[in-house]
């Protein structure tokens, strides 16, 4: 059963002016289409082609590196599109609300800790927000196309956020000003969602 490329749930420019049409035109059509043919290559004839996306980072160490790059690329992209939305931002709310305000003190706050965790992964990455196996919220952040579901990451725990924080994600709009990028996108996160994953 091979992946597919799952549809952007809007159009190109509607997250505009924070993240551009062109960017998310190459972002989605061309690097997450890559990783999603990649691993298709890379699983092709072996029983691991019919697990789960899910079930191949929980088991990653199992796996090649070409697995390991574009089964995260792959998952990572898939949630990161879901969770912004056109007419988005705001704060969350509910029991999420809740989580956040006994984890960080604030809203803001975690937003200060989130985006500290963003700008400084140094070269490739992602920023997350995570739900831990002890049911608490912890922001930390992942190399390349790594994730916390990976049993490889150094901090796991089941992604309800995340920021890629490629330079691709960002750098037609943005060039090197990654801290403008990460305060942008917060006017984009659909809370919605988030809330969803969290619940």
């Amino acid at each position: 059963m091979a992946f597919t490329l799952p549809a952007l749930p809007y159009a190109f420019n509607a997250l505009e002016p924070h993240i551009d049409a062109r960017t998310m035109e190459i972002h989605h059509g061309k690097h997450h289409n890559a990783y999603v043919t990649n691993l298709n290559n890379a699983l092709t004839g072996k029983p691991e082609e019919n697990l789960s996306i899910e079930e191949i980072c929980k088991n990653i160490s199992k796996h090649p590196m070409p697995v390991r790059n574009n089964g995260g690329g792959h998952y990572n992209h898939s949630l990161f599109w879901t969770i912004m939305a056109p007419n988005a931002g705001g704060a969350p709310a509910g029991a999420l609300a809740d989580a956040i305000n006994a984890a960080f003190g604030n809203v803001e706050e975690f937003k200060t800790k989130f985006n500290t965790a963003a700008t400084s992964r140094f070269g490739s990455g992602w920023a997350w927000l995570i739900k831990g196996a002890d049911g608490k919220l912890a922001i930390t952040s992942t190399p390349n196309q790594d994730n916390p579901l990976m049993d490889i990451a150094e901090v796991k725990g089941t992604p309800l956020l995340g920021l890629d924080v490629w330079e691709h994600a960002y750098y037609l709009h943005y060039q090197n000003r990654r801290p403008d990028y990460c305060t942008a996108f917060w006017n984009v996160v659909n809370w919605d969602e988030v809330s969803k994953r969290f619940a």
